[in-house]
């Protein structure tokens, strides 16, 4: 590879990088090309995309972007996942593929300028994906509106109850 698609390179990377909303950065040594293939196919239907890049390139690419706090780990055999659209949905595909395959290691992930742990990588993995969030809110703004007009409708109803009970009464009487 020459310098100017090193350059090239590091400029795409740069702008993939700085668009992401997460990106893991995951050491594969180990993994054969068959566990590696599955991998990458299960993160392309979250949306997610892998690849495999020099660390002095993702250095230079990381740099003005939110990844730049996870540069002291660029070190040994990197592979970096990112994802510009759902945050949680790779980092449940990694951390099922990492239990499922001891040799995948799960480094550190970038997210919104602040180094993630694995255990916050974890964490994140069991959260519901973006869409049940979204259906949790929609039920509970729709919640609120229906619970009030059952409340409202009581009322008159209570009433025109109490007044049934006043005419049996008096027609009883």
């Amino acid at each position: 590879m020459n310098l100017s698609e090193k350059k090239e390179l590091v400029a795409d990377l740069n702008a993939r990088l700085a668009e992401s909303q997460i990106t893991v950065l995951v050491d594969y040594k180990g993994l054969d090309v068959e566990s590696m293939t599955t991998l990458r196919a299960e993160l392309r239907k979250e949306g997610a995309s892998m690849e495999v890049v020099k660390n002095t390139l993702l250095s230079m690419a990381a740099k003005g972007t939110d990844v730049s706090v996870i540069d002291d780990a660029f070190k040994g055999p990197n592979a970096i996942i990112t994802s510009k659209d759902d945050p949680v949905a790779p980092a449940k595909v990694l951390v099922k593929f990492a239990k499922d395959n001891d040799k995948l290691e799960i480094k550190t992930a970038a997210m919104n300028g602040k180094a993630l742990s694995m255990d916050e990588i974890k964490a994140l993995a069991t959260m519901p994906s973006r869409e049940v969030l979204l259906a949790q809110v929609l039920s509970a703004m729709n919640a609120v509106p229906t619970s009030m007009v059952r409340v409202l409708n009581g009322v008159p109803t209570a009433l025109v109850n109490v007044m049934n009970a006043i005419k049996d009464q008096k027609e009883a009487a």
